[in-house]
């Protein structure tokens, strides 16, 4: 009896004692920074409807945190978890648990993440800010209308763009920005698009300045591409095309330049004859400017087009799959077997 006493005793002491120390290790881990000496920033994002753990994961992958589950139990048992914020946040390593929690679940503290796909126009972008409550409905479009810094943007062509209704159309990069949440500005993200804009272009700048055509030119030509072929396969082939056709003093024939004047997706028989710049099946040349905001890929392939024998195609509703002819009548066979 006394035997199995000690040992139970000794059991529980054992338990205890590896309590105390667990407790110990999830207490240092909680409020022992991971370098109490590095102070420099680093970038951490969560993106929304990302989970506790998920946050734990790269929070300890940023080597921010010592520990996963003393993270985890943390904004567990504080109730914190239900109160961390999507968006942008400057973390270091000398700050302890308690801190970082208390900044990612800081709304101010933040900045959030918007992604403008390629190939949307001004007014898809405005309703994209406008759905995330960062702005009131048309507060991008007049930005965009009212913008003035020219001057640090020298690669646009300010009489020729201010001549249009949206006039930095084509040059607002497509990418993901970080931007204050709680005090944004249209403004700003026009500034950061347009710059970004000028470091992606430098990848392609001697490509461009081994040709004869203008930027504004380009960004239009590539604009039409971004919204008429899918498949990069198909880029400079169609690119060929178009210049082609218009070169030879044909009309582009492009769907979407019609549907950026209407504003529909879809084109109707009497869109056909709208009489509108933007109507390339109506009006030879090219269109008074962009129709949407490109990448750099079909931006490189506006400037690089590749010869063919082409001269008509079509991009089939299904796959993307883009079909080519060289005369009317296979165009006509075209339609009707892939688009009727």
């Amino acid at each position: 009896m006394k035997k199995r006493k000690s040992t139970f005793s000794r059991l529980f002491l054992t338990v205890i004692i590896i309590l105390v120390i667990f407790s110990s290790y999830i207490w240092h881990t909680i409020y022992s920074p991971v370098d109490t000496k590095n102070t420099e920033e680093i970038s951490f994002v969560i993106k929304s409807g990302t989970s506790a753990k998920d946050i734990a994961q790269n929070l300890k992958d940023d080597g921010l945190i010592r520990n996963i589950t003393s993270f985890y139990g943390y904004v567990r048992v504080t109730g914190e978890d239900k109160n961390i914020t999507a968006g942008r946040f400057m973390l270091n390593k000398s700050m302890a648990i308690p801190e970082i929690v208390d900044v990612i679940t800081i709304a101010a503290a933040s900045e959030s993440v918007i992604t403008i796909q390629e190939g949307l126009t001004i007014k898809e972008i405005d309703d994209k800010l406008t759905s995330q409550g960062l702005i009131t409905d048309g507060d991008f479009e007049k930005a965009v209308k009212e913008f003035n810094n020219y001057e640090s943007y020298p690669f646009i062509d300010k009489n020729t763009v201010s001549a249009l209704e949206f006039p930095l159309e084509g040059y607002l990069y497509p990418d993901t920005y970080f931007v204050d949440g709680v005090e944004f500005s249209s403004n700003d993200l026009i500034n950061k698009m347009l710059g970004n804009f000028k470091t992606k272009f430098k990848t392609v700048e001697d490509l461009f300045n081994a040709q004869d055509k203008s930027l504004h030119e380009i960004i239009t030509m590539a604009s039409i591409l971004q919204k008429e072929v899918r498949t990069p396969q198909d880029f400079n082939t169609v690119s060929g095309i178009l210049w082609k056709r218009m070169e030879s003093g044909w009309h582009i024939g492009a769907d979407a330049t019609i549907i950026y004047a209407t504003g529909r997706k879809n084109i109707t028989a009497e869109d056909l004859g709208l009489d509108s710049p933007y109507n390339t099946r109506l009006h030879t040349g090219m269109p008074p400017g962009p129709i949407s905001n490109p990448d750099i890929n079909h931006i490189k392939a506006s400037i690089t087009p590749e010869e063919s024998d082409y001269w008509y195609y079509l991009t089939t509703l299904d796959t993307g799959e883009v079909i080519y002819a060289r005369t009317n009548d296979e165009q006509n066979a075209n339609k009707a077997k892939h688009l009727y």
